[in-house]
């Protein structure tokens, strides 16, 4: 029997899990492997035994690489995948990685954001190979501090959310940044909930992932199954090397 092809996905907190990237992947096909940098475990400088990259979200900033040493290899490890055209996905913090890593700016939103928006499709984005056939999202889930304020030169920006912040980005060939929430679940949010004091709405959308999980889970699922279809309809680069 063939084994399944294999992501590498990076965690930065046990707050913040693969969730249901990990079954939504199996579901078109690919495995998963959870590096726990957060744990100590070394990120790689290129990938050998993994196709694609997915960086999850967390709490720290893009560039707090001081106090989370792991984020300056996750960023060059970011580079050189998008470089060699491998297809990655970065999740919220991810999605900043992404887009510093390659040339932009991250910086602190006007106001932390915890709130389900519409997907703000750009022109671009309802033609993108991985947005612009989703048809219907209700709602995405935004849970944030920061935003992506100046886009890397050779990114498109394919959604934008109400106040005009950075929703999504294709960083690369193969390669996209959602500053949403694709893969949480009702438990996680809670969690990320706990120690926080949160505002009477803000509390209302702690609760619409478990009152609505049917609902969002089935429109939040439809971009990870595209990612995992567009490394399984090829074409397949070699292993991602460092830049010389």
């Amino acid at each position: 029997m063939t084994p399944h092809p294999r992501v590498l996905v990076i965690q930065h907190e046990d707050d913040c899990p693969v969730a249901m990237v990990q079954p939504w992947l199996a579901e078109v096909g690919l495995a998963c492997d959870v590096l726990a940098a957060h744990e100590g475990r070394a990120v790689p400088a290129h990938l050998v035994d993994h196709v694609a990259l997915v960086v999850l979200g967390g709490r720290m900033g893009a560039e707090d690489d001081a106090d989370h040493r792991w984020l300056t290899p996750t960023k060059a490890l970011i580079t050189t995948v998008v470089s060699a055209g491998m297809p990655f996905l970065g999740v919220c913090l991810g999605h900043q990685l992404g887009a510093l890593a390659l040339g932009g700016q991250v910086r602190r939103h006007v106001r932390p954001t915890r709130s389900l928006h519409p997907l703000g499709l750009t022109d671009e984005g309802r033609v993108d190979e991985l947005l612009g056939g989703l048809g219907p999202v209700p709602a995405v889930l935004h849970w944030n501090d920061d935003v992506v304020t100046r886009t890397p030169s050779a990114s498109t920006v394919l959604a934008r959310s109400p106040d005009g912040a950075v929703q999504a980005l294709r960083l690369g060939p193969r390669a996209w940044g959602v500053q949403f929430h694709p893969e949480v679940t009702a438990r996680t949010v809670r969690g990320w909930a706990a120690d926080r004091g949160l505002t009477a709405q803000e509390e209302r959308v702690v609760d619409e992932p478990a009152r609505r999980t049917s609902e969002l889970h089935g429109s939040w699922a439809r971009p990870v199954h595209g990612f995992g279809r567009i490394f399984l309809a090829g074409p397949h680069p070699g292993p991602a090397r460092e830049l010389s």
